[in-house]
């Protein structure tokens, strides 16, 4: 029992916990079953109808689904209700029959369009295509057959005057009985009857009787009697012609044609000028002449032509035959499934002609354009923020004159989750502080923060948004995990809009954020587009353009404004208009033209539809080819060349030419036929010295325009002879120049004889080094690419199909490279092109005056004179004048030619912005002129055809939120590129009103763009314009910022704190930052008491050094400083010549001058130094302390140079210490003696001055970074202690395996003098900079000293003012520290102004005696150097 108890509590306990489980499992199953599309739509649909009064109509309508659905009809748009209604029944099927259709003159309540519809409950309705129901007439005659007369063999026609919906009720009657149709006798589409080759039993009464609805109705008996053939000739005549007519793709039609006459006629059939050819079944001749087309295509489609002829005459009718095509889906819309807020797209794509309109329809109902529900892509429909009650079936039912079809599509909203079981897991919380970042007026970018719980990596986010007032909620997603700010567009201007965010992760939606309104800031309230704009050609000259209502129209639309413009024209032209139609006209035949609307109301004119175009139908060409030229070859042939017809008149495409010509003044002409594309034509078997007339005609589709005037020309009497090779040429004439030889021949005497071209050989000693060939009518060439100064033999023979002929030799030499320029030589090029047509004994006179004038961008007009002709300038014989022209670029530029007869001609088809060169020549015959002068002109401007290309984007090193946009100019600028414009924006499809604009003038290459989102996919186009306007944009660029602030970017430009975007801090981030934090500090610390120590180091040695001067020194020196304030005079004593402190004697120093670099201006340094005495400036000592003023004149300073050098002899050596740094240009630097005795050393960090030799004066240049520290005058003490206090840090003094040397020219004396700066300057003036070489830090780090001027020595190389301008005194001074620790340095300023003449300089070296003893300045420097070691090993550690 106890096992039993057990066994019975263990299964309750099971089912208790299996129960909830397998039910949860039941439920998720439930709600994740997707709903399936159901098959819905009509297998059957109704067709048009014809039908008579009093009679049945049936509409078929079958239905194909799975589910019940009930089947519903409208007329002309409303249900009709049938369950009351006696005549009209709905069947079964689902079809409606009306028994008894009623129609009467102000009844016709059965006339009309029905459509079946089909819904099904819960699901949705369908609706068909539309049928029309149409009634025939009460039986009439409007007029009664006329009795006739025929002969045997011959036709006649009876007419059946009734209204055309009978003719298909209609019969022929002969004698009271039905009349049996066969090929002879035929019932024309207008009910009439025509007979043909008639006979006997043709003879008696005709009636046509029309029958509907059981009425018989019928016309007059009429007689028609058949006489024989007499024989006699009668005039042709048309019975009947076919008229233009309008028919459906696979239909058949029939185009009659009856033609009576004696002889009988032959009748044929055209085609758009081609004969038909009627053995392949499609087309059918029947009684006698009427053209019947079965099965029609859209080839069919044009010109028939009727043409019947006999032995004396001929007709010819024509008429159009228009094919229209019903409407074909190429894309239907397509079942979709959607989630409530998204966007989705039915896409519908169709075809037909003429152009098919395109409706949608929900559930049976029209689909009115709103915001939520829009027309896109011209077909496609657009729906906005989905809610539950957007299911159900949409349908695209597009019209036009041929017919209407329908296609259906089943939209179903699923519930968020479903269709999926998805992953268990917690989701992401509500993202924080969600904002709106940037309002406009039709856009909003929202930014938020990440959610406080994330719970993934892989976090996207969902906005919805929705219109306040309205239920629907759109929603726009980001484009890839992580982003957290979004851009919604095409919002309307002052309204308010709600915002939530969620955020999503691989378990499904999060929590939604608290919502946010904002509005969009208020917009002038003008009109937007007009929709629906279509342009329809009507004629060759005409086209009809329709547009709609806008959908926002802010008020009454007042009126509208037409803007139009023709393919190839500049301008836009403007027409304004109240109606929503018009129609212009006097337009271009066969020109495209593009159209645009804008709407106008109170406020203003609204915004711009899209340009549509559309095309006037082709015509006949309106003008005759241009100049038509006639060249005679022999006494048999003829060549004949024309230019098509002027673009603008040509209306059409040109399909072919037809050139007739006849002999003399005969009416008689033939006639050769040559395609469009063909411009020349032979003419031969023509006869010997006769005169020939020839025009040309131009045609198209739509027939032959006018023929151009007749030209008349006349063939020779006899043929040249070519049965023997040509004669000698009568003389060769060479132009010797540097590197080529102009050669000139006439031809041989004998010119019975044909001659094909010339052979010009040459070569230096031989004429049979190379050999050129030219045109027989060529009479000059420049033989190029000659070597100077040589003997070139030169050989020329004419030739022709026989053989060569006898050649004629010349020699020339080239002139030497040296040679000056002989301008009867040199010029000869210019006015003689190398290609010039024969000189006869009597030459034709070249064209004179050429002119051309620059019409547009691609026309130029050359006009020339004719001094052969009559001071009128009347062309009265067969000559014909040909033009050539070219532009240099690129130079390798072939000739362009063209033909004309009169003394104008339009050259089209140029390159805008281009210089070309024109020149005439003029033939006649046989003969023919030289080329005339060259005229030259420019094209207009216009705007750039096309984008700049190469367009780039990179991110600026450092500078994450900095980018730089590279570029190349567009190919076909088509002028001078006066600025671009960069558009950029994080949306690619945004419209481009919303677009950032960054405008930039000139033509640079490059632009920086700042302040970017990081993180932030952007893109780039770019606009090129000129003073035309603006080309086209270039293709969109991405480029991606990167996604965090870089390491070593400016503090300025980086925020103090930026939180993690999860709002958690990072504890692994904080501590290397930390770390990072303290090592710097460390290394501060370090570095400030290693300066410290130096600096107290440098004190001690310059006290130290002090001390041990002598008292003579010390009293010099005050002596000094009393005449460094005062303005008195004093003499330069022996002793008061004094090597630096700290100043490192070598013996054997040399003067060598310093070796000039082979590049002057070195690259790759801060800033560039001259490396010659040419480079260095010059500076008037008339000029103030003002840098800005000061500028180089750059060839006095060699002068100077070398007078100086030479006053010198010898040079000193300046040995300089710097940081360790890699080696830089060398300045040299003239020693020079001071104006001042005092020991003051010149440095000014970041450059190193130039000397100016040439004026004694200092030569300053603005340096960025040059730092300068103006210092009252010092005595020699503080001079000392500057000296050491700036003696170079341990880093720099430390000892490197590369040992660099700073040199400035060196002399034989081993003493370098510098010179004072200015007391004071401005602080925006610096000393131009320079780059020395590096020395072993522990050598010459200390500047020597300067000698004193003599004040006893008048020198006249120095000037009476001082070298600049002062204020501490004439001979006021500056220090400045050499450098600071740890930092890198940019190189020493030294300022060096001019040197005294020779005398003096001789005198100061002999005064000058160092007084320091080498043992106590070795010992020093020992004591210096164990310091340093010091210094280094605490550096190291």
């Amino acid at each position: 029992m106890a096992e039993l108890g057990a066994e019975l509590l263990l299964s309750l306990i099971c089912l208790t916990f299996l129960r909830p489980l397998t039910m949860a499992v039941h439920t998720d199953k439930e709600e994740s079953a997707v709903p399936q599309f159901v098959p819905f739509g009509f297998s059957v649909e109704p067709e048009d109808a014809l039908v008579v009064r009093g009679g049945p109509a049936l509409l078929n309508c079958l239905v194909a689904s799975p589910e019940a659905f009930r089947v519903e009809w409208k007329k002309d748009g409303s249900y009709l209700t049938l369950q009351a209604d006696e005549r009209r029944r709905l069947l079964d099927n689902g079809s409606l029959l009306i028994s008894s259709v009623v129609h009467s003159k102000h009844n016709k309540p059965d006339e009309g369009v029905y459509q079946c519809t089909a819904s099904i409950q819960n699901l949705g309705t369908i609706s068909s295509k539309t049928a029309r129901l149409s009634v025939a007439g009460v039986p009439r005659f409007s007029s009664q057959p006329e009795a006739g007369l025929v002969r045997h063999g011959d036709s006649h026609v009876f007419l059946c005057d009734i209204i055309q919906d009978l003719v298909g009720f209609s019969r022929w009657e002969l004698n009271k009985q039905p009349l049996a149709l066969d090929h002879r006798l035929l019932q024309l589409p207008s009910g009439a009857l025509v007979v043909s080759n008639a006979s006997d039993a043709d003879a008696g009464s005709y009636r046509c009787v029309v029958e509907t609805g059981g009425v018989v109705k019928s016309s007059d008996e009429v007689e028609l009697k058949v006489i024989a053939e007499t024989g006699e000739s009668r005039k042709l005549e048309y019975l009947t012609t076919p008229s233009a007519i309008t028919s459906v793709v696979g239909e058949s039609v029939l185009l009659p044609c009856v033609v009576t006459g004696s002889p009988a006629p032959y009748v044929r059939w055209m085609l758009n000028d081609q004969l038909i050819d009627e053995s392949d079944g499609h087309f059918e001749m029947l009684a006698g002449g009427s053209l019947r087309i079965v099965n029609l295509t859209v080839e069919d489609s044009g010109t028939f032509s009727c043409l019947a002829d006999n032995m004396n005459d001929s007709l010819e009718a024509k008429a159009e035959l228009n094919i229209q095509v019903p409407p074909q889906f190429l894309k239907k819309p397509v079942n979709t499934y959607a989630h409530e807020s998204m966007d989705i797209i039915f896409e519908c794509e169709v075809t037909g002609s003429p152009a098919p309109t395109v409706r949608w329809v929900k559930n049976g109902d029209t689909v009115i354009p709103s915001d939520y529900f829009k027309i896109i892509e011209e077909h496609n429909l657009q729906v906005l923020g989905l809610v539950k009650t957007d299911e159900g079936y949409y349908q695209c039912m597009a019209e036009n004159d041929a017919g209407n079809v329908q296609a259906s599509a089943q939209l179903i909203i699923l519930k968020h989750g479903s269709g999926g079981a998805g992953a268990v897991g917690p989701t992401p919380s509500a993202p924080r502080d969600v904002v709106a970042s940037l309002v406009s007026t039709r856009f909003i970018k929202l930014t938020w923060r990440q959610p406080a719980e994330t719970h993934g990596d892989d976090v996207t986010y969902s906005v919805y948004y929705s219109l306040e007032g309205t239920n629907r909620e759109r929603i726009v997603n980001t484009s890839q995990p992580g982003e957290m700010q979004v851009t919604i567009q095409n919002l309307v201007p002052e309204s308010k809009y709600t915002f939530r965010v969620v955020a999503h992760n691989g378990n499904g939606v999060g929590e939604s954020s608290s919502a946010v309104t904002v509005a969009t800031q208020p917009e002038v309230q003008v009109p937007g587009p007009a929709p629906n704009l279509q342009a329809t050609a009507t004629s060759p000259t005409s086209i009809a353009v329709s547009w709609e209502t806008p959908v926002t129209g802010n008020g009454e639309i007042q009126n509208y404004k037409i803007i139009y413009t023709a393919k190839g024209q500049d301008g836009e032209q403007e027409i304004d208009v109240r109606g929503l139609t018009y129609t212009f006209t006097g337009l271009k035949k066969f020109t495209e033209y593009s159209f645009r609307i804008v709407a106008y109301n109170k406020h203003g004119p609204g915004v711009s539809t899209d340009d549509v175009t559309a095309q006037t139908f082709s015509a006949v060409p309106s003008a005759p080819p241009q100049n038509v030229t006639v060249e005679i070859l022999n006494s048999k042939s003829m060549m004949v060349r024309w230019q098509p017809p002027p673009a603008d008149e040509q209306n059409g495409e040109i399909t072919s030419y037809k050139i007739r010509y006849r002999k003399g003044a005969r009416k008689s002409e033939a006639s050769d036929i040559v395609p469009g594309t063909q411009l020349h034509t032979l003419l031969d078997n023509l006869q010997r010295g006769t005169e020939y007339s020839v025009r040309v005609t131009a045609m198209t589709l739509n027939g032959s325009g006018p023929a151009s005037d007749w030209i008349t020309s006349e063939t020779f009497e006899s043929d040249l002879d070519e049965s023997r090779v040509p004669d000698i040429p009568s003389s060769l004439h060479v132009r010797p120049l540097v590197n080529s030889i102009v050669v000139s021949w006439t031809p041989p005497e004998n010119q019975d004889i044909v001659v094909r071209g010339y052979i010009i050989g040459y070569g230096i000693g031989s004429p049979h080094a190379q050999f050129i060939k030219v045109d027989y009518k060529q009479r000059y060439y420049s033989i190029e690419n000659l070597e100077p100064s040589s003997h070139y033999v030169i050989s020329l023979k004419a030739f022709n199909n026989v053989g060569e002929g006898i050649p004629v030799y010349e020699s020339a030499i080239t002139r030497p490279q040296s040679d000056p320029i002989d301008p009867d030589v040199d010029l000869y090029e210019l006015f003689h092109a190398p290609y010039t047509p024969v000189p006869e004994t009597t030459p034709m006179l070249p064209p004179v005056g050429v002119q051309a004038s620059v019409l547009s961008h691609d026309t130029i007009k050359v006009t020339w004179a004719d001094n052969s002709l009559p001071k009128n300038q009347k062309i009265t014989d067969a000559r014909y004048y040909t033009v050539r022209w070219k532009t240099n670029i690129p130079a390798n530029t072939k000739f362009k030619v063209a033909n004309t007869t009169t003394l104008t001609h339009m050259v089209t088809g140029l390159k805008p912005n281009t210089l070309y060169e024109f020149s005439v020549m003029v033939t006649k015959g046989r003969r023919s002129s030289t080329w005339s002068m060259t005229a030259h002109g420019t094209t207009f401007e216009t705007i750039p055809s096309s984008s700049p290309k190469d367009v780039t984007v990179v991110s600026k090193e450092g500078r994450p939120r900095t980018i730089i946009v590279n570029w190349q100019p567009p190919s076909e600028a088509n002028g001078k590129i006066t600025g671009y414009i960069i558009y950029y924006s994080t949306d690619v499809n945004a419209e481009v009103h919303n677009w950032v604009i960054d405008p930039i003038l000139g033509n640079r290459l490059t632009h920086q763009i700042q302040d970017l989102t990081l993180d932030t996919t952007y893109y780039f186009k770019l606009q090129a314009r000129n003073s035309k306007g603006m080309g086209p944009m270039s293709e969109a660029v991405q480029f991606r910022t990167p996604k965090a602030e870089s390491s070593d970017k400016m503090p300025n430009d980086q925020a103090s704190s930026i939180p993690k975007p999860n709002g958690r801090p990072s504890g692994n981030v904080d501590n290397a930052v930390g770390i990072t934090a303290n090592e710097n500090y460390i290394l501060i610390i370090v570095i400030v008491v290693l300066v410290g120590a130096f600096i107290i180091i440098s004190v001690v040695v310059g006290a130290f050094l002090c001390t041990r001067r002598t008292t003579s020194q010390q009293k010099k020196k005050r002596a000094a400083c009393k005449s460094t304030n005062g303005s008195h005079k004093y003499k330069v004593n022996s002793k008061d010549l004094k090597p630096p402190d700290l100043w490192i004697h070598h013996e054997r120093l040399e003067l060598k001058p310093m070796d000039k670099s082979p590049d002057p201006n070195p690259v790759m340094t801060d800033t560039p130094i001259p490396r010659t005495s040419q480079d260095i400036t010059p500076v008037d000592s008339t000029l103030d302390s003002s840098v800005h003023k000061r500028r180089d004149s750059g060839h006095e300073s060699e002068e100077s140079m070398s007078t100086l050098a030479g006053r010198r002899g010898m040079r000193p050596k300046i040995m300089m210490p710097f940081d360790t740094q890699p080696p830089q240009p060398v300045i040299s630097a003239h020693p020079i003696h001071s104006l001042d005795n005092h020991y003051h050393h010149h440095y000014h960090l970041g450059s190193l001055a130039s000397p100016s030799p040439s004026h004694g004066h200092l030569h300053h240049q603005n340096s960025p970074r040059s730092i300068v520290t103006p210092m009252s005058h010092l005595d020699s003490a503080d001079s000392t202690e500057s000296v050491s206090r700036n003696v170079p840090s341990s880093d720099m003094m430390s000892t490197s395996s590369t040992q660099h040397v700073y040199s400035v020219e060196p002399s034989e004396t081993e003493i370098s003098y510098l010179s004072s700066g200015t007391g004071e300057e401005d602080t925006n003036t610096y000393p131009p900079t320079a780059h020395v070489r590096p020395t072993h830090p522990l050598k010459s780090f200390a500047v020597p000293t300067i000698t004193p001027h003599n004040p006893s020595f008048e020198s006249p190389a120095l000037p009476s003012t001082p070298l600049l301008a002062q204020t501490g005194g004439p001979h006021s001074s500056k220090t400045a520290s050499i450098g600071t620790l740890g930092r890198v340095r940019a190189p020493m300023v030294v300022n060096v102004p001019s040197a005294p003449d020779a005398q003096e300089t001789a005198r100061m070296l002999e005064d000058s005696e160092p007084s320091y003893k080498a043992d106590v300045l070795t010992e020093e420097m020992a004591h210096l150097e164990g310091l340093m070691k010091d210094l280094n090993a605490i550096t190291t550690t």
